[in-house]
């Protein structure tokens, strides 16, 4: 009978283990609204916290490394296409911009940021992944030199990838860069 027991509560608590983790999981993102969920099923969750910067705190890092932006409207509206907003960057996306900057010597300069009028999605301009620079032969000839292609984007774009798991994709008149990471900062 208590061999039974055991068998049961042993079978009971297995089935519980993902519940419970998906319960934590739950509440880390509850407790730290800013947290990013990894993990799959079966593998032990673990939440990481994505620190959003302001314009200001942006405009700052980029111009300590000789990183400049522009924009068509001459604006920083984070909700106006003409601008080119830094407003709600992923700290990770500025610390990549200067990574690139510093490991390339190129001249950098950022023309699509955080403002509305990119593509949609989790690793977007607007949710702070992305930043679009302007295309020179320096920074081609560095990304195509260091990085592996890895193929066209569903749009036609070359994508190129970085050592640290960043994608750099030619748009034609532009690089469209996602930042997962700071690129080894």
């Amino acid at each position: 009978m208590n061999a039974l027991k055991s068998r049961r509560r042993a079978s009971t608590s297995s089935r519980r283990a993902p519940r419970v983790r998906s319960v934590l999981a739950t509440l880390a993102l509850i407790v730290a609204p800013g947290a990013v969920v990894v993990g799959g099923s079966g593998a032990a969750s673990a939440a990481v916290t994505v620190t959003k910067i302001s314009h200001a705190t942006a405009t700052s890092m980029f111009s300590s490394v000789g990183i400049t932006w522009s924009s068509s409207g001459g604006c920083s509206d984070r909700n106006n296409a003409t601008c080119t907003s830094f407003e709600q960057l992923n700290l990770a996306t500025a610390q990549g911009a200067q990574t690139l900057k510093r490991a390339s010597g190129c001249a950098l300069n950022i023309t699509g940021g955080t403002e509305t009028g990119h593509a949609s999605g989790t690793y977007s301009h607007w949710n702070g992944y992305k930043l679009d620079y302007s295309k020179t032969t320096c920074i081609g000839n560095y990304i195509k030199n260091n990085f592996t292609y890895i193929g066209l984007r569903g749009d036609g774009a070359a994508q190129y990838r970085s050592g640290s798991g960043n994608i750099y994709a030619d748009e034609g008149n532009h690089w469209d860069v996602l930042y997962y990471n700071c690129g080894g900062c």
